[in-house]
């Protein structure tokens, strides 16, 4: 029970992060970093600018994209002109857009979902006709 809780957990953070990830690297910001569930690190592994990894407190999930900085503590980078490739040098549209992108995603994925166990399971119904002395919960 625990590990498919973990398992689904895993799915649904993954996803989440993934449309964060795919519309910042759409609007050509750089990801610096890309984890399921939080540090401390169990693996990492970079991969061109991007290091993908795993922590070890399932409580989430996180992306940083290069120049979406908190102004209370990345003081240096804040001193220093906006590069193309950072969040904070792109249109306020395309920033809304990444921010929402892992909403949305989760939100297409269970519909998604939902189609399929529609058309997996079928759409059991009684037809009214045949409801004679009320409905009775079989198999």
């Amino acid at each position: 029970m625990a590990a498919q809780m973990i398992l689904g957990l895993t799915i649904l953070v993954g996803v989440h992060e993934w449309g964060h990830f795919f519309a910042a690297r759409r609007f050509g910001m750089r990801v610096e970093k890309f984890f399921i569930f939080i540090p401390p690190k169990i693996w990492s592994k970079k991969i061109g600018d991007t290091e993908y990894g795993l922590g070890s407190i399932p409580l989430g999930g996180f992306v940083k994209i290069s120049g979406m900085v908190d102004e209370s503590m990345d003081k240096e980078q804040m001193a220093l002109p906006p590069q193309p490739w950072e969040f904070r040098a792109k249109p306020a549209w395309q920033r809304l857009i990444v921010m929402l992108a892992g909403i949305i995603v989760n939100v297409i994925v269970g519909i998604l979902i939902f189609i399929g166990v529609t058309k997996y399971a079928g759409e059991n119904f009684i037809p009214i006709e045949n409801v004679k002395h009320g409905i009775y919960a079989g198999e």
